[in-house]
């Protein structure tokens, strides 16, 4: 699909990876751009339209379809990530918030928006995910385990919608220089060179883009002898 007159439902759009993809949509040309935030006010770039949008609320989902019924695009980029491991004691309890956010949020846009996007044509779904989808060490345990489940979900969506002509695509990177990974001392890649190389791909109608040589590096060894989810042992 083409960026230009697209109409985009942006999922944590007021800062990040998100407030990139507003950004950079609307040098792209989209028609308008909704960008979802659980505080409205926090959304503060011209020419967007702040949504009131919690994903972890079925209530706010449903106002946003109410009011964003003509998107043509959702950008599944809401997510949260906590340090730490899960022999940690609190550990079970912070997974569980990040599934509800990482998870079990994009599965709620998605279920909501998918009728809408049928209506306008079909449309795209991109999921914002992470090497993390395929590799898992003790710093960032739980949300390891969330993008997996959402790499697994976003591969169901990608057959369930066929059908109804919704592209799905995902996006899997490392280590982007947001508040989400300030804290760790690892390289990190330019918010706006992601979101273009995603919007790149979107256009070519690619089924999943790989947004730097690490992740490109994991994906290809993940069936290796010494695959690369597993402990490399000097």
């Amino acid at each position: 699909m083409k960026i230009h007159d697209a109409v985009v439902l942006v999922t944590g759009a007021n800062r990040g990876i998100g407030l990139a993809f507003t950004r950079e949509l609307l040098v792209r040309g989209a028609r308008k751009v909704y960008a979802g935030a659980r505080d409205p006010s926090t959304v503060t770039l011209p020419g967007v339209e702040p949504l009131r949008l919690d994903v972890t609320k079925s209530d706010d989902v449903a106002a946003a379809v109410a009011r964003a019924g003509d998107v043509t695009l959702v950008i599944n980029n809401a997510g949260i990530g906590a340090v730490g491991g899960f022999l940690a004691p609190d550990s079970e309890a912070v997974t569980r918030r990040m599934f509800e956010t990482n998870f079990f949020g994009m599965l709620r846009v998605s279920q909501a928006f998918a009728p809408a996007l049928k209506e306008n044509g079909g449309g795209a779904l991109l999921n914002v995910l992470s090497i993390a989808s395929w590799i898992n060490g003790a710093q960032l345990a739980g949300y390891a385990a969330s993008k997996s489940a959402a790499w697994s979900l976003t591969n169901a969506l990608r057959h369930e919608l066929a059908a109804q002509k919704t592209r799905v695509t995902a996006l899997h990177m490392a280590f982007v220089d947001t508040d989400l990974v300030r804290a760790l001392d690892r390289p990190k890649a330019r918010p706006e060179d992601i979101v273009r190389l995603a919007l790149d791909g979107l256009e070519a109608g690619l089924d999943e883009v790989i947004g730097d040589a690490t992740t490109q590096h994991v994906k290809q060894h993940l069936s290796a002898a010494a695959a690369s989810y597993l402990p490399q042992r000097g």
